[in-house]
Formats: C-alpha cells, sequence, structure tokens
C-alpha cells in the first residue's frame, strides 16, 4: 500500500506543480486545456505507476479534473482555497490507495524498489519548491500590494526557494541545527529593510515564517515517509566492497 501511495503523490505534485506551466494555469478554465492538464495527471500517474492497464488511474485523473474544474469555474484563489483544493487531492490519492493498493506490485518498476526512496525524495523537494513557492505568493499576495518593492525583480521568490531548500537539505541529512544558524543569517541581514517600517517589517516576518514553516513541514513528512519505504542506497553494496 505505502509503495502505491508514494508512485501516486509522486505523480500528482509532478503533474500539478512542475509540469503544470503558467499558460496552463492561467488557461484552464478553457475545457481543451482543463483536458490536457487531466491527461498530464493521467500520464504521470502511469508513468509512476511502471503500467496502462489501471482502470483505477483513470479514475484518478478525473476526479483530479472535477476537483480543478470547481476552483477553476469557482474562482476560488485564495491561499486557502488552494489547501483545500490539494487536501481533496490527497483524499482522492488515498481513496485510491485503500481501493487497489496492490497497484505498484503489478507495475513493470516493482522489480526496482530503490526506485520508491527517489520518488519521494523528488515528491518532497517539489513540494519545498515549487508548490511552496506558490503557496506562499498566495498567503503573502493581500499584503504585497501595499508595499513598496524597489529590490530585484523575483528577488524575494529567489531568496524563497533557497532558504526552503536549504531547509530541506539539513532537515533530511539530520543538520537541524543548521536552520537556527539559517534564520539568525536571515534576520541579520533582513535587519535593515525590516526596520524602515512596520509594515515592511511585519510583511518580512510573516513571510519568513511562512516559508520556513512549510519548508519544515515537507522535509519532516518526506523524513516520515522514506521510514516506510526501501533504504536508499547512493552505492550498491558490492561497490563498496574491495575486491581480493
Amino acid at each position: 500500500m505505502i509503495e502505491t501511495f508514494t508512485a501516486l503523490l509522486f505523480a500528482h505534485v509532478l503533474a500539478d506543480f512542475a509540469l503544470q506551466t503558467n499558460w496552463i494555469h492561467a488557461n484552464k478554465a478553457r475545457p481543451s486545456v482543463m483536458l490536457l492538464h487531466g491527461m498530464i495527471v493521467l500520464i504521470t500517474a502511469q508513468a509512476a505507476l511502471g503500467r496502462v492497464d489501471a482502470p483505477e488511474v483513470l479514475a484518478l485523473a478525473l476526479a483530479h479534473v472535477v476537483i480543478d474544474a470547481i476552483k477553476t469555474w469557482g474562482r476560488f484563489g485564495s491561499f486557502s482555497a488552494f489547501l483545500v483544493d490539494q487536501a481533496a487531492h490527497m483524499a482522492t490519492v488515498l481513496a485510491v490507495v485503500i481501493w487497489a493498493p496492490n497497484l505498484w506490485q503489478g507495475g513493470v518498476w516493482a522489480a526496482w524498489p530503490a526506485t520508491l526512496p527517489l520518488m519521494a525524495l523528488a515528491a518532497g523537494l517539489i513540494v519545498t519548491l515549487i508548490a511552496g513557492q506558490y503557496a506562499i505568493g498566495l498567503l503573502m499576495r493581500p499584503h504585497a500590494a501595499r508595499l513598496r518593492n524597489n529590490g530585484l525583480r523575483q528577488g524575494g521568490r529567489q531568496i524563497g526557494v533557497l532558504e526552503r531548500g536549504l531547509i530541506f537539505a539539513l532537515l533530511l541529512t539530520d543538520l537541524a541545527l543548521g536552520v537556527g544558524f539559517l534564520i539568525a543569517a536571515k534576520s541579520i541581514l533582513r535587519f535593515g529593510t525590516a526596520t524602515r517600517d512596520q509594515r515592511t517589517a511585519e510583511y518580512v516576518i510573516i513571510g519568513t515564517l511562512a516559508s520556513f514553516g512549510w519548508a519544515i513541514l515537507a522535509a519532516l513528512a518526506t523524513r516520515a515517509l522514506l521510514t516506510w519505504l526501501p533504504p536508499l542506497d547512493v552505492l550498491a553494496p558490492s561497490a563498496m566492497i574491495p575486491g581480493p
């Protein structure tokens, strides 16, 4: 069951974040573009499972399209709507996993269980970097219009991606202490900007805490998932043992 969940989780975040371009997102109200997104969801799920003969995957893709249609045509674009949308997608993934827990075992990748932790890591990284950027952007959108931005173009987004990536790497390598140093370093670097006025200070604090919190939760969830999967061996055991 956990194998099927990992594969479908990876497929979901790949289709919904990494492969959903700005053009698709902006034009998803058009039925043809919504259908294109649904096809991407279906193909990524089939590729992750290594099989194309599972009707449960088709049902998952159809449910994904229905959820996205409700969100898109209902014009729900807030941060809370994003969380509800993703919760609904995860509910459909879990429903398919409960319905057909052995989908993974019938696929071609079942012979290579080492792909599972790689999928888990990739899913965690996509959630941390790409989904995190979108989610934090939605959270901060109501406040951003009240601030004057004199910094580099897209500079704040790039800083957010870098800090979340560093937190993800630090927590997955048991270097959690480094997160504290990262917070201290950003506080020092942002001190001059934050002290100009209360509005800027509060904006920086909210954005920083949200970005750090998102990355920490994503990293901890990834670590928890990895404990249920085969160990990730960078080198094959035979490669680590010297010959006679």
